[in-house]
């Protein structure tokens, strides 16, 4: 699993798909391949190693297409090599597919296939799916999207799948849970742009539309049809990234690691700007103020993240008991969904997230609704999967972060953490006035300081260097 890019349009595909997946190489990947399917002649080429070893690869070959799907490959399901890289065919050469995720049941189906006389030419839980899905379709006489609907009912597991046929030569078919997918509409409404994140899209678009879990989409030039695994129809919601394709260049920086360090003092800016007013001693965050009584009155705060985030959280830990007298519990999301934990209502769930579609958050989330908490959001992205299973929530405003080390959304993290805990204690009345204000004080002054420090760069690089 890793980066997985789509497109369907009047354009040629295969430089759409090959600059998205260059776009996606900061998730690191061992592998990368593409589907290109013209007049029902369905093509794929993948190689182990980077995209441009790919590129040098199939220099010279038949790449005529307005549909492909392209991916770089993370290996879960057996070592990194051609043969397991995505995409992968179906036995009888009709499918194509790419899959992020991992299937948790496949050694069962797998064992069905074989026994029905399947053989595979990969390690990989996505060649069992795949199959699975044409076996479905063959035995039962059905379309792709049934097949691939009849599935998904059976796979347990983490998912996003784009697929193409042969006999559907302009249509893409795509399925997301617990794995992050966007579709990007084209300004003319005629192509359309798939992606596991939105820096493959936002050089074509801004208007996108986020899958959720359990929804299958089908898109083809000039349509987009969203169903659920009940074959119901659901309308699309178009919402506007709200990022710059600048943002996603290195801007004259030897990496984006480095960009996003310097980045940091405009990124705590703008997190503060609208929202800390030290002059007038408020703080506006409508999310915390709308939600008040159930913040300040909570029996406990749990924490949920990974990662990076989940260190925020422990930042956090500290901030909310010292400031609000209320206990605090950090957990690993991947821990937290796979226990039983003990959640009731009067408990107050925040959940921390660049991207706001981080898997083991999610389903932790969904676990901790299920238990009556209230969910306070705290994410990156907009209209992000977090962001909108949450009660309430606030935005970081940090931009894309491309590199792997976290910097500018984690400074963004504890910012959007210290004004949240700042509101519910002047509100509770656990700090009194005067802290309120001095604390107001020194906040405002956080980027100033960040950017004094970054401006002794050459400095303090040469004292380390000793």
């Amino acid at each position: 699993m890793c980066g997985i890019v789509g497109y369907t349009g009047p354009r040629q595909a295969f430089p759409v798909i090959l600059k998205g997946l260059k776009r996606l190489e900061y998730r690191g990947y061992d592998s990368a391949g593409v589907a290109l399917l013209n007049n029902r002649d369905l093509k794929v080429y993948k190689k182990k190693g980077k995209v441009a070893d790919l590129e040098e690869a199939i220099i010279g070959k038949d790449l005529q297409a307005h549909i492909g799907i392209g991916h770089t490959r993370w290996a879960t399901h057996g070592e990194p090599s051609d043969r397991n890289a995505h995409p992968h065919k179906s036995a009888n050469g009709s499918l194509a597919m790419i899959h992020n995720g991992i299937i948790e049941n496949y050694a069962q189906i797998k064992s069905e296939l074989v026994n029905n006389g399947y053989t595979f030419q990969s390690e990989t839980d996505t060649e069992v799916l795949i199959n699975f899905i044409e076996f479905i379709q063959s035995n039962n006489d059905c379309s792709l999207e049934e097949a691939l609907r009849i599935a998904l009912k059976r796979v347990t597991g983490a998912y996003c799948i784009l697929l193409i046929e042969k006999n559907n030569p302009d249509t893409i078919i795509a399925a997301r849970k617990g794995s992050p997918l966007v579709i990007g509409i084209g300004k003319g409404r005629d192509e359309h742009f798939l992606a596991s994140d939105a820096s493959p899209i936002i050089e074509y678009t801004k208007e996108v539309v986020y899958v959720n879990d359990y929804e299958l989409a089908i898109v083809k030039p000039g349509e987009l049809i969203l169903k659920n695994l009940g074959n119901e129809k659901i309308t699309p919601y178009v919402t506007k990234l709200d990022m710059e394709l600048a943002a996603i260049e290195k801007g004259g920086y030897d990496h984006f690691m480095l960009k996003e360090i310097f980045e940091q003092p405009h990124t705590i800016y703008d997190c503060l700007r609208g929202r800390l007013d030290a002059a007038a001693s408020t703080i506006t965050m409508s999310g915390v103020e709308q939600n008040i009584d159930k913040l300040k009155n909570a029996n406990r705060i749990m924490i949920v993240a990974c990662g990076t985030s989940w260190h925020a959280g422990l930042v956090a830990e500290y901030i909310f008991e010292e400031l609000c007298r209320i206990p605090v519990e950090v957990e690993y999301a991947s821990e937290f969904r796979y226990r039983n934990p003990i959640v009731n209502e009067g408990d107050v769930i925040i959940a921390i997230s660049q991207s706001g579609e981080t898997a083991d958050t999610l389903v932790a989330l969904e676990k901790a609704k299920e238990n009556g908490a209230f969910i306070f959001g705290i994410v990156n992205v907009v209209g992000s999967s977090i962001s909108r299973i949450s009660h309430a929530g606030a935005y970081t405003h940090a931009g894309p972060e491309i590199g792997v080390a976290s910097t500018k959304a984690f400074t963004g993290q504890l910012a959007v953490i210290m004004m949240m805990a700042m509101k519910i204690a002047i509100e509770k009345r656990s700090i009194t006035p005067e802290y309120y204000k001095k604390l107001l004080l020194e906040l405002q002054d956080v980027p100033e300081k960040v950017d004094a420090i970054l401006k002794n760069a050459e400095e303090l690089k040469f004292i380390a260097d000793k």
